[in-house]
C-alpha cells in the first residue's frame, strides 16, 4: 500500500532552478514569487558538523571560495559570496545553512525535499546529522521535509537517528538491486533521472507502495510525458516556465 503523499506535484530545483544562484535564499524566495511552495536544495557538513546548503563538493562553481567545501568552519563559508558568480544582481549572497533555509520554509508554510548530498567520505555521518537537525527544526509540524540522496549510506544514517522523517532514493541509473534497498531504507519515494521512467518502471515502484519523482524536468514535452505516465512529482529549473497550480 502506497504512504499517503502531502507533498506538491511541482518541485523547484535549488530553488529556483537557473534564476538566481542556487541553494542561497534569494533563490528560495524568488522560486515562492513564482508560486512554487515546494523546493529542493543540497545539505552538506561544514567541518565543524553544521548542515549548509552546496550541490558542489568544491566551492569554486558557486562561490568565491576555493577547495572543498565540507574542510571549512562555518564562520569561514559564512564569510563567502555565493551570488555574485551567477550575475551582479545577487553579489554577496551567501551561504546558508539549513536551519536557516528551514525557517524560511516553516514560516511559509513551504515544503523542503533536502538531498543529502556528503562530501565524499562522509555518508553515514552526514545522513545522520542531517536527519537530527531536519527532526529537531520540524518537531511538532504536520508535514516533515522529504530526505533524499544517491548515496544509500547516507540514507541508512538518516534512518537510524530519525526514522520517522520520509526518505526517498534517487537513480541515475537503474543499477542492479536499487529496488531491494530502497525498500530496506524504508524509502517512500523513488526519484529518477525523468528519462528513466516509462510506464512498466512506474508500475514497478507503485506496487512496491512507493511514490514516483523525477529530476530535472525542463522541458514541457518531458513534463508532459510523466504527467501521463501518472508520476507523483516533477522537480524543475524552469520555474518561469511551468506553473505550480497542479
Amino acid at each position: 500500500m502506497t504512504t499517503p503523499w502531502p507533498y506538491p506535484f511541482w518541485i523547484a530545483h535549488r530553488g529556483a532552478g537557473k534564476l538566481a544562484p542556487e541553494n542561497t535564499l534569494a533563490a528560495f524566495r524568488l522560486g515562492a514569487q513564482y508560486g512554487y511552495r515546494m523546493f529542493e536544495c543540497d545539505a552538506k557538513l561544514s567541518a565543524d558538523g553544521v548542515p549548509f546548503l552546496l550541490h558542489d563538493a568544491t566551492l569554486e562553481r558557486t562561490t568565491n571560495g576555493h577547495g572543498t567545501g565540507g574542510d571549512l568552519p562555518l564562520g569561514a563559508l559564512a564569510q563567502l559570496d555565493a551570488g555574485s558568480w551567477h550575475s551582479r544582481a545577487w553579489a554577496g549572497e551567501a551561504v546558508p545553512t539549513l536551519e536557516a533555509l528551514a525557517r524560511f520554509c516553516i514560516a511559509n508554510g513551504y515544503f523542503l525535499n533536502i538531498e543529502i548530498k556528503p562530501t565524499p567520505g562522509h555518508e553515514e555521518h552526514t545522513g545522520r546529522v542531517v536527519a537530527q537537525t531536519a527532526a529537531r527544526l520540524w518537531q511538532g509540524h504536520a508535514v516533515p521535509p522529504l530526505l533524499s540522496s544517491f548515496k544509500p549510506d547516507a540514507l541508512a544514517g538518516a534512518q537510524a537517528t530519525a526514522e520517522h522523517l520520509p526518505r526517498a532514493l534517487l537513480l541515475d541509473t537503474l543499477w542492479d538491486g536499487w529496488a531491494t534497498v530502497a525498500q530496506q531504507l524504508g524509502c517512500v519515494a523513488i526519484v529518477c533521472n525523468h528519462a528513466l521512467w516509462d510506464a512498466a518502471q512506474v508500475a514497478q515502484v507503485k506496487a512496491l507502495g512507493m511514490h514516483t519523482l523525477s529530476y530535472t524536468v525542463n522541458d514541457e514535452w518531458a513534463a508532459q510525458r510523466l504527467i501521463d505516465l501518472g508520476t507523483d512529482g516533477i522537480i524543475t529549473d524552469r520555474v518561469d516556465l511551468f506553473c505550480p497550480a497542479r
